[in-house]
């Protein structure tokens, strides 16, 4: 019975919302995902290692999520035009919220998904990992591919390219640069 009743509690929790998320998962400009955290303190450590000197301790975890056309596990000149795709689509997302937030006076970054490396503060060669953020901050879960370890969306199973940016900005502002960055695309780009 013990058993039986640890199991049901662990699924219960599984599906349950995170304690951290601030803001649900959102869909944006081209479809991508967002949802905000507060960092949790099993990511505090990395992200102090990331950005030497940042009080973390108010730091906002934003993943987010692009659908892709084919599982980008796979591996050929198609898969990759296609993670070429998503990440140019995530940097000028990215850097149009992040410039907004630090016009505004607020710390804002992002991590280059192919290399795993901040793209604004660059005083530190730390890793940061988008797939287990993923699961600690949204409870996905993972599959083994050779020695990577690879994200499996709810929806889209591992047809997925994920992403971070992290700010000190209120939850709310940090919605309002995703606002005027959503505008800023949908100008430059009717598909948006």
């Amino acid at each position: 019975p013990g058993e039986i009743f640890s199991r049901s509690r662990q699924t219960s929790r599984a599906l349950s919302k995170p304690r951290t998320m601030l803001v649900p998962v959102t869909t944006s400009v081209w479809g991508m995902e967002y949802s905000v955290h507060a960092c949790p303190k099993k990511h505090k450590a990395e992200a102090q290692a990331m950005f030497p000197g940042l009080d973390v301790s108010d730091l906002l975890v934003v993943p987010t999520c692009q659908r892709t056309k084919m599982d980008i596990v796979k591996t050929g000149e198609e898969v990759d035009e296609e993670k070429d795709f998503c990440l140019e689509r995530f940097l000028d997302f990215a850097k149009k919220v992040c410039d907004a937030l630090i016009a505004n006076g607020h710390w804002a970054d992002y991590i280059d998904p192919c290399s795993g490396l901040s793209m604004v503060h660059r005083d530190s060669q730390s890793i940061y990992g988008e797939v287990d953020a993923l699961v600690t901050l949204l409870n996905y879960q993972t599959t083994n591919s050779g020695c990577c370890k690879v994200v499996l969306h709810p929806q889209w199973g591992s047809a997925v390219y994920p992403a971070s940016l992290f700010t000190k900005a209120p939850a709310a502002e940090f919605q309002a640069a995703v606002a005027a960055a959503e505008t800023a695309i949908r100008a430059a780009d009717e598909k948006a």
